[in-house]
């Protein structure tokens, strides 16, 4: 299983233990999404930066279009079916994308990939940045609704 991480709120007034937090995570403006794989390691980070982000367990299918239509190489290139069949040993974005979405393979790990997913902000907007998901805001551990969020910001 693998966790995506949404950061929803920005830079301004972050005590400086959550800032680093933040950019161990590289989710270093608002917006990003990473997909890391489940740990107690990245559990800790999750709830130092809960205030400044949102997570949730992600859908291999919701992996595979985010790697289609937002993930980038460096040098901004897309990253197509030739490429991941090329630098790993998956036939294409779809089989990469369920190892990722298992834990078995870390999306960083694929050859010169930008670790992060840049969206767009969702449409309809987020339910409140200030508050968690629980009591009825953004913020904190959503479970499997982080997929909604994510389609909403594709």
């Amino acid at each position: 299983m693998a966790y995506a991480a949404v950061r929803v709120r920005g830079k301004i007034g972050i005590r400086p233990q959550t800032r680093d937090t933040l950019k161990y995570l590289r989710l270093n403006r608002a917006n990003h999404c990473v997909v890391v794989p489940d740990n107690e390691t990245y559990k800790g980070m999750f709830q130092d930066a809960k205030d400044y982000i949102t997570w949730g367990e992600v859908d291999t299918e919701l992996v595979a279009e985010m790697i289609k239509t937002r993930g980038r190489l460096v040098g901004d290139k897309v990253i197509t079916d030739e490429y991941v069949k090329e630098t790993t040993s998956f036939e294409n974005i779809d089989a990469f994308a369920k190892a990722v979405a298992e834990g078995t393979f870390k999306f960083k790990d694929l050859a010169e990939v930008k670790p992060l997913f840049r969206l767009h902000p969702p449409r309809r907007g987020f339910e409140g940045i200030k508050r968690s998901f629980v009591n009825g805001g953004a913020l904190g551990y959503r479970g499997k609704e982080i997929n909604a969020l994510i389609r909403r910001m594709l």
